[in-house]
């Protein structure tokens, strides 16, 4: 949702940039690949070692390369499909690592193994969010929305990550269980949708040896 409602507002400060960085020769893949590597070293980094409010600011200096990124192929007109699967797979290596960083330290120097659940759950259904998303898509399905996307589970993580490490009591237990909570609910929401997406569009049909069957792609 908030992709949606920040998207102009956003592109009016990263747009700029990204032709800037076009016109001096600088490739988006190029980008995509620093911000990614920058993101997931900042993550494994410092939050296992306690230093969550440095992490966070780190964290969130790389993630923006993310935006660039996009501004650098609307620059040059379009993207290519290499790139659109480096992205996708970069943003789901950068999530992973952020909170594989927030379960080390939970389970480590933060001494919190109930709170390591919740990011436990926050990386796998951040994963299975853009899975099911991907996977409808190869299938000709939609199941695009729900409660929380990549920019809102980024959002939350990091704002409470930053407040913990500044000492705000509570900011990162409310913020990863209500993550958690959110994002268990957004797998639900989009495996609706790709069921609602599925019985608009009716079975697929393909042709066999005895002729039209009706069958389902296999994961």
């Amino acid at each position: 949702m908030l992709n949606v409602l920040a998207r102009v507002r956003v592109n009016r400060v990263t747009d700029p940039i990204g032709r800037w960085l076009v016109g001096h020769g600088v490739a988006p893949d190029v980008v995509t690949v620093v911000g990614t590597v920058g993101s997931v070293a900042a993550a494994l980094w410092f939050l296992p070692r306690g230093q969550l409010f440095v992490g966070t600011v780190v964290i969130t200096l790389f993630v923006l390369f993310d935006l660039i990124d996009g501004a650098m192929a609307r620059a040059r007109g379009n993207g290519t499909p290499f790139g659109a699967v480096l992205d996708s797979t970069c943003d789901r290596v950068a999530d992973g690592a952020l909170f594989a960083g927030l379960t080390w330290w939970c389970l480590g120097v933060g001494d919190q193994r109930l709170l390591g659940v919740a990011a436990l759950i926050c990386l796998v259904a951040g994963q299975l969010i853009s899975y099911i998303k991907a996977r409808a898509e190869g299938a000709g399905l939609s199941a695009d929305g729900g409660l929380v996307e990549r920019a809102e589970r980024l959002i939350v993580a990091l704002v409470g990550t930053g407040l913990h490490g500044l000492g705000v009591p509570y900011a990162l237990p409310v913020a990863l269980w209500l993550l958690a909570a959110a994002s268990v609910w957004t797998v639900g929401q989009r495996i609706l949708l790709v069921y609602r997406s599925a019985q608009a569009s009716g079975p697929v049909t393909t042709t066999g040896p005895a002729g039209p069957t009706d069958s389902a792609p296999n994961p």
